[in-house]
């Protein structure tokens, strides 16, 4: 199902030229696929690719004009599920995009919350790796993103995250 999934995934964000900066989207998915592995003993063995399979689709709904039925059709419902969680609200900017009701969601699929805090990861490491603003604004909404994520079990990852954004 990986394999599948990391075709359909990437092949979808070639089809509208989705970048992640100056690198093709995939660049970015992989690299929240890597952040996973560091903290992959927090999920349970038979969940383990279908959370790798959602990394590759986390926001695939939002970026790549995809929807639950497509995705399902190229995945499982498992799948499909955590590619609907983790797709923003409509919305005018980011508070409208993640408002309550997109973390709440979140909070109710199982390993949703898991793979958003390992995207913020990749995000904020890349941001700071590229000297962008964005580093800065990841900054500012720490407090608030990780209050409406929190999870006692996930906390090597916050703690990770609140580690990255010390620097």
């Amino acid at each position: 199902m990986l394999q599948k999934t990391k075709e359909y995934a990437t092949n979808r964000r070639v089809k509208v030229n989705h970048k992640y900066g100056k690198e093709d989207y995939s660049f970015h998915l992989s690299m929240v696929c890597d952040i996973v592995e560091q903290f992959i003993y927090l999920i349970d063995n038979e969940q383990r690719e279908n959370v790798y399979c959602g990394c590759w689709v986390h926001d695939i709904i939002e970026d790549a004009r995809e929807t639950y039925n497509d995705v399902l059709q190229n995945t499982n419902e498992t799948i499909a599920d955590l590619a609907y969680a983790l797709t923003n609200e409509k919305g005018k900017n980011r508070n409208e995009r993640a408002n309550d009701k997109y973390y709440k969601e979140m909070h109710n699929v199982p390993n949703a919350v898991f793979i958003k805090l390992c995207d913020r990861i990749a995000n904020i490491t890349h941001s700071k790796n590229q000297g962008s603003k964005m580093f800065d604004k990841y900054k500012v909404e720490n407090e608030n993103f990780i209050k409406k994520l929190y999870r006692p079990e996930l906390i090597d990852i916050i703690n990770h995250i609140d580690e990255l954004l010390k620097e």
